[in-house]
């Protein structure tokens, strides 16, 4: 037997008593209609409604999820209001205020960034030769990466010296422990080498961003040191005055 889907709405709408019938229209008008008993009447109602036809227009769960969560958010404002003085109002100059602080801080104090060490060391990685930190800092110049470059840079120069034997290898050293020691065998490029441990130091710790003329500048003192001489200890002095001169 069809149900007409007039009499859906009226079946919902029966009190669930022990006396209570449902009165279903047959197909034809001229038939008599069909008295069912209480729980027969629920049960053909609950199949009736779980058919598709009857759900095609219901909301999406990512409705229902998000319809639940904005009563969630009126309950939790209309409850702060409440017990905010001033109400509403009150509760708006508040948030207006937090967020007022929040700015100021952040312009006072600036973007968080991680601390450094209070050495900061000038290798942090496995030990790699001065050639393949020369290849990398080749690499980063030509995608127009100078910071990496830079500090790659750095790096051979440093790593130059050690297979030279000019400085010993030590694991924690920094630049500018690096660039005084050096300057130390090579004191006609003392200068030069303090610039570029401060160059080092200013991109990899102090948020500097380095510029191509910086990276090429380094590159150049790299050469140099190639091709320079330790200074003898006698000759340390005069080596400063010609390079100053």
């Amino acid at each position: 037997m069809t149900v007409s889907g007039g009499v859906l709405p009226a079946v919902l709408a029966l009190p669930a008593t022990a006396d209570t019938v449902v009165r279903l229209l047959a197909r034809g008008d001229d038939e008599p209609p069909v008295t069912l008993p209480r729980d027969p009447a629920r049960e053909a109602a609950r199949r009736e409604l779980s058919k598709q036809m009857y759900h095609e227009n219901d909301p999406s769960w990512l409705q229902r999820a998000l319809e639940a969560f904005w009563d969630w958010v009126d309950d939790l404002l209309g409850a702060a209001s409440t017990a905010t003085p001033g109400g509403a109002l009150g509760l708006v100059v508040i948030v207006v205020a937090v967020l007022a602080v929040l700015a100021a801080l952040w312009w006072r104090l600036g973007t968080p960034r991680r601390s450094p060490v209070t050495s900061p060391v000038l290798f942090d990685d496995r030990p790699r030769s001065a050639a393949e930190h020369r290849a990398a800092a080749e690499a980063h110049a030509a995608q127009g990466h100078w910071n990496q470059a830079v500090q790659e840079r750095m790096r051979a120069v440093v790593r130059a010296l050690e297979e030279r034997a000019l400085l010993d290898p030590r694991p924690g050293r920094t630049a500018d422990e690096a660039a005084a020691e050096a300057g130390r065998a090579l004191p006609a490029h003392t200068d030069r080498l303090r610039t570029a441990a401060r160059d080092f130091d200013d991109v990899r710790y102090g948020g500097r961003t380095a510029t191509e003329d910086t990276y090429r500048g380094l590159a150049a003192l790299d050469g140099d040191l190639e091709r320079a001489k330790p200074a003898l200890a006698g000759t340390h002095a005069d080596a400063r005055q010609g390079a100053a001169g």
